[in-house]
């Protein structure tokens, strides 16, 4: 039951979200330099288009375009009804996409359905990891891959700790109504509830996924992304590129 309690307040937390989601920093994917360092892992590890790829959680569809435009077959899925509105109201009328209403979490999709799923910034907010890993390799087809963007958003790596002081005060003096910040009551309400409290690491979800039954995991750099990302923003938002832990993970299902 608490985790039923849980799951229902991330879903309102991020449907109310979701009309302005877009607004803050790390979710927009802006053409050019961004877009390209965020796609370059889909191309490299997505395998030959048309792949029939599985986004779990995805929101507005930033990432949806990315996949999309690589040429694969798309399912988009997001439990929330407002996200997917903003989804499929971005990319009307494209054929090889469809979105669907479900639980990343418990997919509900056949067996050995999908070549490859992918997710950005979903497994800290995963109520029963084990459970969601389990599902994602049995709906994986043979020789499937798993692409996974995420981070530690719980505190700052020991470099990114001035970045954050340097934030925290500029958000008192000039608060950002856009940014999903850890000091916003109902999302760190949130954050406090999940198995991810203390912090998600590539080696502590790595073993989770190898326990689960996934094989060759490999760690890719999230700097690119970074990089890309300072090109394009101003001070706030550089510095934010610069506070937490984040990486790529790629696995296998055994073919």
């Amino acid at each position: 039951m608490r985790n039923h309690d849980l799951r229902e307040d991330i879903r309102d937390y991020w449907s109310g979200r979701a009309g302005t989601f877009d607004l803050a920093f790390g979710h927009r994917i802006a053409p050019g330099p961004a877009a390209d360092a965020w796609a370059r892992p889909m191309r490299d590890y997505l395998g030959p288009a048309p792949a029939h790829v599985l986004e779990l959680a995805c929101g507005t569809g930033e990432v949806t375009r990315l996949i999309h435009d690589l040429g694969h077959e798309v399912t988009a899925l997001d439990f929330s009804e407002e996200m997917l509105a903003q989804a499929r109201a971005k990319h009307a009328g494209k054929p090889r996409l469809r979105f669907l209403l479900a639980d990343a979490g418990n997919t509900m999709e056949p067996d050995a359905s999908y070549d490859a799923i992918l997710c950005r910034h979903l497994v800290w907010t995963l109520t029963e990891p084990e459970i969601a890993f389990a599902d994602w390799l049995r709906i994986l087809r043979p020789g499937g891959r798993l692409l996974v963007y995420d981070g530690d958003w719980t505190k700052p790596r020991l470099s990114g700790r001035l970045p954050a002081w340097i934030l925290a005060y500029w958000e008192k003096i000039s608060p950002d109504p856009f940014h999903d910040s850890a000091m916003s009551e109902k999302h760190a309400g949130i954050m406090q509830r999940l198995p991810f409290s203390d912090g998600l690491t590539f080696d502590r979800l790595a073993l989770m996924l190898q326990a689960a039954g996934f094989t060759g995991i490999r760690k890719l750099s999230h700097a690119p992304i970074a990089r890309a990302q300072r090109q394009e923003q101003g001070l706030r938002n550089r510095l934010r590129t610069l506070v937490y832990r984040r990486f790529i993970l790629i696995a296998e299902k055994l073919g």
